[in-house]
């Protein structure tokens, strides 16, 4: 059953089939809490208005349950992602620069960069430039700079994303992760030393929050490329 707002009533959920035009982006699955069947039926009430559609959070037990309702599914092991569909590209956008501390922090780059990829936009990775190593990160600044957004990943005591965000002149967010010894807190070092970082262009998510940071490079990308009067 359709709802007079646009959205259509399945019982456990409301499916929102007008949020692209609302706010900009589609509505995407958030799978924990949601059965496989739940999260089946959600993505094939998606895919019948939607040109991609993207669930968070998955597992193979919610991947098994869509791809028996729509057999083209992808599935994203570490990300934990699945995804349908061709996504939409976004039109004379930069790209998106993802840097990551640590080989430990892909799972959650891998969110990023999915969630990106489903939403249009065109991503490069630069991987395990930490600053226990900092010339790594130096050897890959002429190509970081070339983005229009920077998303920098990074566990332990989260100092990356300071770092970065004194060599490049775009908007940096940082991704704190739950990477780390004890005294990491679960990623809450991280994220407070994210949070009182001296880059005065540091923007910060929650803790493994990927799809929260790549949604915000989202919507300062799309309105970057938006031609005002």
């Amino acid at each position: 059953m359709s709802g007079s707002s646009g959205y259509e009533d399945l019982g456990f959920a409301k499916v929102d089939h007008d949020r692209a035009a609302r706010s900009g982006r589609l509505e995407v699955i958030f799978c924990p809490g949601k059965t496989p069947d739940e999260v089946a039926a959600i993505a094939l009430s998606l895919a019948k208005k939607n040109p991609a559609i993207l669930a968070t959070r998955a597992g193979i037990d919610h991947f098994n349950a869509v791809r028996a309702v729509l057999p083209q599914a992808q599935w994203h092991d570490r990300a934990r992602c699945i995804t349908h569909g061709e996504p939409v590209k976004v039109i004379d956008c930069w790209p998106v620069a993802i840097v990551t501390a640590g080989t430990a922090d892909l799972a959650v780059a891998d969110e990023v960069a999915v969630t990106l990829e489903c939403f249009g936009h065109d991503v490069r990775r630069f991987n395990d430039c930490g600053v226990a190593g900092i010339h790594r990160l130096f050897d890959q600044l002429a190509p970081v700079r070339e983005c229009g957004v920077v998303i920098v990943v990074a566990g332990m005591e989260g100092a990356l994303p300071s770092v970065v965000a004194g060599l490049v002149d775009h908007p940096v967010i940082a991704v704190p992760t739950s990477i780390g010894y004890g005294a990491n807190f679960g990623g809450l070092s991280a994220l407070l030393c994210m949070l009182t970082s001296c880059a005065s262009k540091v923007t910060v998510v929650n803790i493994d929050n990927g799809f929260g940071a790549a949604s915000a490079a989202d919507t300062i990308l799309r309105l970057a490329a938006t031609k005002r009067p």
